[in-house]
């Protein structure tokens, strides 16, 4: 008996559905371009001529993330147009903490089977998040791995590369002991704190994602869904006004962990929690997983998505220009002597 010659589509690659999928984003991929992007979709590379007209000495500024289990409400809803959005906004506002303009990203995609129209759906989102960016899309991978990847299942990440003057970097040395914390809101959990707002709603709560809740507009899925805020316009308008001394994106560590990060030895942050409106998923979650205000600062970003610190004298004429951009900003909290973080 003479074996079957097998191909790689019997073992679990599509070539020719990854091929489609590619001619499906393409569209999708060319609206984010910008007159830097020198390739076209496809090539082994991606190419980028930054514009450093006014940039004396330019400084490239990198960063990586995902968008961890929020993943898995989009395969409860088969929803998949919004995450590539987030994992934008995860890497871009990231960039943006260091004062840098974000120029370009990529994006990777690994799944047990590659749909071609998913696969749309993810990339029309990540060029989305580009858009809002300001980013070019320069390139991405799609990964078909059977055997890794269970079913329909796929995991995602993305890269993003910004430029900043080295003279304009914003770092945290400056910042000094009275100087005030501006707060931008988030649009909800962002991408963040899954793990434990999965356990509170689905495993001790009971609910699923189309169940709705009294403090909710829609359903717990859509409430979890929102996407992340991408911060480009905000720090723009920030940085067109003054030089903040810190930019603080909260992320997963919350308020307790993200804020240290900037702050030189002997300062901590003063924050008064009844200064901004917290979107009700929050409230939804700790009051269905009885979780401490403490827990919940360091797992959320509880309504804030971005922080920036400024000399005290700029505080008011910075909030004034953010709410002339049509933003929600206000003083929530300011630098003091010690360290860590105090919520009162």
């Amino acid at each position: 008996m003479v074996d079957s010659k097998l191909t790689y589509k019997e073992a679990g690659v599509d070539t020719k559905e990854g091929e489609r999928a590619v001619k499906l984003m393409k569209d999708h991929v060319k609206k984010t371009f910008d007159a830097g992007v020198l390739s076209n979709i496809g090539g082994f590379g991606s190419l980028y001529q930054p514009e450093l007209s006014g940039i004396s000495t330019p400084v490239l500024v990198a960063g990586t993330d995902g968008v961890g289990t929020k993943l898995m409400i989009a395969f409860m809803m088969d929803k998949h147009d919004t995450v590539g959005e987030d994992c934008v906004a995860m890497c871009v506002n990231d960039v943006l903490c260091q004062g840098a303009k974000p120029l370009f990203f990529l994006d990777y995609i690994a799944t047990g089977s590659v749909k071609a129209e998913k696969i749309e759906q993810i990339v029309a989102g990540v060029a989305n998040g580009c858009v809002l960016g300001k980013c070019a899309l320069v390139g991405g991978e799609t990964a078909e791995m059977p055997g890794l990847y269970e079913g329909n299942e796929y995991d995602m990440a993305g890269f993003c590369v910004g430029i900043v003057d080295r003279d304009k970097i914003v770092n945290g040395e400056k910042i000094s002991e009275g100087d005030k914390l501006i707060g931008i809101k988030s649009s909800g959990l962002h991408s963040n704190g899954f793990s434990l707002a999965r356990k509170v709603l689905f495993e001790k709560a009971g609910l699923t994602v189309n169940d709705t809740h009294e403090k909710l507009d829609g359903t717990i899925g859509e409430a979890l869904l929102v996407p992340t805020r991408i911060y480009t316009k905000q720090v723009e308008t920030i940085l067109g006004h003054t030089q903040p001394r810190g930019l603080v994106h909260i992320t997963g560590g919350g308020f307790y962990e993200n804020i240290p990060r900037i702050m030189p030895a002997g300062l901590g942050v003063r924050i008064n929690k009844n200064t901004w409106e917290r979107p009700a998923i929050f409230d939804v979650i700790s009051q269905l997983g009885h979780i401490d205000e403490k827990e919940m600062f360091s797992t959320f970003n509880m309504g804030i998505g971005l922080m920036a610190i400024v000399r005290a004298t700029e505080a008011e004429a910075l909030i004034n220009v953010l709410k002339s951009a049509g933003e929600d900003a206000s003083v929530i909290g300011e630098v003091s002597l010690g360290a860590g973080v105090t919520l009162w």
